[in-house]
């Protein structure tokens, strides 16, 4: 036998092997989407409604301008036409020459044969000219207000997202190419992460991050600590000092129960709780239940007065001081600044000063999140919540995964299921994909009173017993927002933050998002931000005005907070007799799980 027959064998042979693979996951997948989560069409997609409206609004203005709806199709007819030539020139070319490629750069298509290779660069600029002819017919389209617009515009982008070329095997050149190399076995590889994914979530949910990578408590959430406290809401972690002295006003700070407080302590380098706690400040930071059906009777009022402000009595306990300075970040600054109002009316001065990361209190204009605060979305929701009594999640990580589709969901998919490859060791996407579940009582109250209703900078909203309003919050505070934040646009927190009544305003504007714009230590030297001290200007004027800065935010605000905390005292020791330590941190409730 020469060695070409002996390669070819053995090639057949790893080539039935994979086939017999393939033939074992399929089966496997079949059943994994038999017992798929049976999920509402209301959480699916938009109601009739939007499509009706959409319809109307393109008859409309066809039958009111139909040369303008005529000339818009001959001039995607034109450039489909023109680019059908010129592609058929290129194919037919003995030296095949490489086509011209007007289009722009779109990391989608970085394949260098996207560009060079005529079939590719063909299918390409033709899903190029489609995508544009669909946004251009939304654009123009009359009759609809500035919500549905933007809900229309969504949806088709999901659309078009979807049908990119890059997410099929027989378009994607990457895919096809690993596929030859390694005679089938990206495609099993993939075949088997898609398996394990429709059994793991019950659903299509892609895996972002190695699960057995990281340990919270292990080699993430690492800060020495301990709970000092817990009820059936949060438990207190007290952060041991690293410095002699410490500011004599503890801080507390508020994560979001979206997602786990170790966001702010993945790794020592770029831990903001260690950060703090080398600055001399006495740390302490709530890290809250993951709720399940038996807490289906929470509800911002609970998140209050059994979380934010028995966290706030149980430090003032602790340390001995009569007031205490708090963080909140998103949700919970959202509700921090609830509490602050509600504490002003009980002429409670329990906190000296408040500090708020990308929290929105005025949601007037409510951003890319407009397409899921309508009532076809929200009345699904509610369904859900008041069904189970939690609201699962899947459904609040597969909404924040839609508003950035191809870095979330079609990226991480084609490089699961078309290339084979395995989910990467990144700490922040494995953060990203610990989700919690929410109230669902709470969750309701939050969607419909604040988000969708705006009652809190409107017409105030009825919690505890009192009408509580953003004119209220009165405290000294300061407020850092991020620059090309998703969840919660700048201009929308220095909006919230103009209206309230301290006296006392600081606005920070860091560069980059959500979570890079805040985790964002000095070391690092990679974001800047903006100041401007006068807060009486709109977001537009503060932001011309405003001047940079290089290096993170951090050191600034440490100046700002250390003024808010007094002076320095012998560091504090964790726990005391009526306190005492329930266990290390970062606690039990971090590392549960709820299916």
């Amino acid at each position: 036998m020469t060695t070409d027959e002996s390669d070819a064998g053995q090639n057949l042979e790893v080539l039935q092997a994979n086939l017999a693979r393939i033939e074992e996951l399929s089966q496997r997948l079949v059943a994994a989407i038999a017992h798929k989560r049976e999920v509402d069409p209301s959480l699916q997609g938009p109601g009739a409604d939007l499509y009706m409206k959409a319809a109307s609004a393109y008859w409309s203005e066809m039958m009111a301008n139909p040369s303008k709806m005529l000339e818009t199709q001959v001039s995607y007819w034109g450039k489909t036409l023109e680019h059908f030539i010129e592609a058929q020139k290129a194919l037919s070319s003995p030296s095949h020459d490489e086509p011209t490629d007007p289009g722009p750069v779109d990391r989608r298509f970085s394949n260098p044969l996207w560009q060079t290779h005529p079939y590719f660069n063909f299918i390409k600029q033709q899903y190029l000219l489609n995508a544009d002819a669909v946004e251009k017919a939304v654009t123009d389209l009359d009759g609809l207000d500035d919500k549905d617009r933007r809900r229309v515009e969504f949806f088709s982008q999901q659309i078009l997202d979807m049908f990119s070329p890059t997410n099929f095997l027989g378009t994607n050149p990457d895919a096809l190419a690993k596929a030859v190399e390694t005679e089938g076995q990206s495609l099993v590889d993939g075949l088997e992460n898609l398996v394990r994914d429709f059994e793991t979530h019950g659903d299509l949910q892609v895996t972002l991050a190695d699960q057995n990578a990281f340990q919270v408590g292990g080699n993430i959430a690492t800060s020495e600590g301990s709970v000092v406290f817990r009820n059936r809401m949060f438990e207190l972690i007290q952060y041991a000092p690293k410095t002699e002295t410490v500011h004599k006003t503890p801080l507390v700070i508020f994560p979001p129960w979206i997602n786990k407080f170790y966001i702010m302590d993945l790794k020592p380098q770029n831990s903001l709780i260690k950060w703090l706690v080398e600055q001399g400040f006495t740390v302490f930071v709530v890290s809250w239940k993951n709720p399940d059906a038996s807490y289906s009777d929470v509800g911002m009022d609970t998140y209050i007065e059994e979380g934010i402000l028995t966290a706030i009595e149980e430090v003032k306990k602790l340390t001995g001081e009569p007031q205490v300075n708090a963080v909140g970040y998103c949700i919970a600054g959202t509700t921090l600044s609830l509490t602050l109002a509600y504490l002003h009316k009980k002429k409670d001065k329990s906190v000296k000063s408040a500090t708020f990361f990308t929290m929105l209190s005025d949601f007037s204009d409510q951003g890319e999140f407009t397409p899921f605060l309508s009532d076809d979305f929200l009345d699904g929701i509610q369904a859900e919540a008041e069904e189970h009594g939690f609201l699962d999640s899947f459904f609040m990580s597969r909404t924040f995964s839609y508003l950035r589709a191809n870095d979330l969901i079609y990226g991480p998919a084609i490089r699961s299921y078309m290339l084979g490859e395995a989910p990467p060791a990144f700490d922040l996407l494995y953060w990203n994909g610990d989700s919690t579940n929410l109230p669902g009582r709470m969750a309701i109250e939050y969607l419909r009173w604040l988000c969708q209703e705006n009652k809190f900078a409107t017409t105030g909203v009825e919690i505890l017993g009192e009408t509580l309003s953003i004119k209220d919050v009165r405290v000294p505070l300061c407020a850092v927002a991020c620059e090309t934040d998703h969840i919660s646009n700048w201009e929308s927190s220095f909006d919230g933050i103009s209206q309230m009544g301290s006296r006392s305003k600081t606005f920070l504007l860091s560069e980059s998002g959500h979570i890079a714009g805040i985790i964002n230590p000095p070391s690092k030297k990679k974001y800047g931000h903006y100041t401007n001290d006068d807060m009486g200007l709109s977001s537009t004027d503060w932001r011309e005005g405003a001047t940079f800065n290089e290096g993170s935010w951090w050191p600034r605000w440490g100046e700002w907070l250390a003024k808010a905390s007094g002076k320095m005292i012998p560091a504090r020791d964790m726990g005391d007799s009526k306190h005492p330590v329930l266990c290390a941190a970062p606690g039990t409730y971090v590392v549960e799980k709820k299916d």
